[in-house]
């Protein structure tokens, strides 16, 4: 008992550490854990240079792994939770997407995913520019799941990862179907909808007005008293039980750098698409 106590322990204050060092570090361990910081070369780096009037913080690797393949990795500072991986496909700068690589904790662990792409662009090392002609997501292939101690891999962390992105994607386009303004960050973001999509767990100077009514139903999930008719005023059915049985509120907790990724993948794909200009840096 005491060594489980002691594993359990050591364990919390490993993601506890790369939860508030960042994703930097998150991903460092990740990659770590499954080899993948062993198997390619990073063979040159761009940065974006100023667009528009603003710095639009990116930078383009291209790395060769042992097997002689060639790859691009797009990384923003914005979303350091993720990168877009691209084969090159010939000397003349055009490249096929391959997928999005998924990486970020939480106090609860860690999430890692890798969703399949199609796509393509072209890149010229000489000239700096870059462009996305086209891009679709596809499934989640591959990836794992560390809660606490426990770690979820196979075909059990593909089903609940494959799960977990249809509620994602089906809060967030609820989400932008509100016409809310834009957030620069992720902290925004989260300052903005926890109040509105979980009143009930927030300080009671933070809660929407009218998010309890007279006569409103309420019952309790979890240790939580849901309000059953603030949900079902607010809510489309299909979000309804979501809510109510405090899945939402998992998902915010575990996946809230999943689920600002997804709102913001429109304006995401919108800055690839138009050309910019990287510079060389090493």
């Amino acid at each position: 008992m005491k060594k489980i106590f002691i594993k359990t322990a050591v364990f919390l204050m490993l993601v506890s550490s790369l939860y508030f060092c960042g994703c930097a570090a998150v991903e460092g361990a990740g990659r770590f854990l499954d080899g993948s910081v062993f198997q390619e070369k990073r063979i040159a780096l761009f940065k974006a240079l100023e667009k528009n009037g603003s710095v639009t913080d990116m930078e383009l690797a291209i790395t060769r792994n042992k097997s002689n393949v060639t790859s691009i990795i797009i990384t923003m500072a914005k979303f350091p939770m993720f990168k877009l991986r691209a084969v090159s496909a010939g000397e003349d700068g055009a490249f096929n997407l391959s997928s999005l690589e998924y990486l970020a904790g939480s106090t609860h662990g860690w999430i890692e995913y890798s969703l399949e792409l199609i796509g393509e662009g072209m890149f010229n090392p000489h000239d700096g520019i870059f462009e996305i002609t086209e891009v679709e997501t596809v499934q989640i292939t591959k990836g794992r799941i560390h809660r606490y101690d426990t770690r979820i891999t196979g075909n059990e962390a593909l089903t609940a990862l494959r799960n977990r992105r249809e509620r994602v994607q089906a809060i967030t386009a609820w989400m932008l179907s509100q016409q809310v303004p834009s957030f620069a960050a992720e902290k925004e973001f989260s300052k903005y909808w926890e109040p509105r999509l979980f009143p009930e767990i927030v300080p009671a100077r933070k809660r929407p007005l009218d998010w309890l009514q007279e006569g409103d139903e309420r019952q309790k999930t979890e240790d939580i008293r849901w309000n059953h008719s603030y949900t079902q005023r607010l809510f489309p059915e299909e979000l309804q039980i979501v809510r109510n049985s405090g899945t939402m509120l998992r998902d915010w907790e575990e996946a809230l750098s999943w689920i600002y990724l997804e709102y913001e993948w429109n304006n995401i794909v919108e800055l690839l698409s138009s050309k910019i200009k990287f510079s060389k840096i090493k």
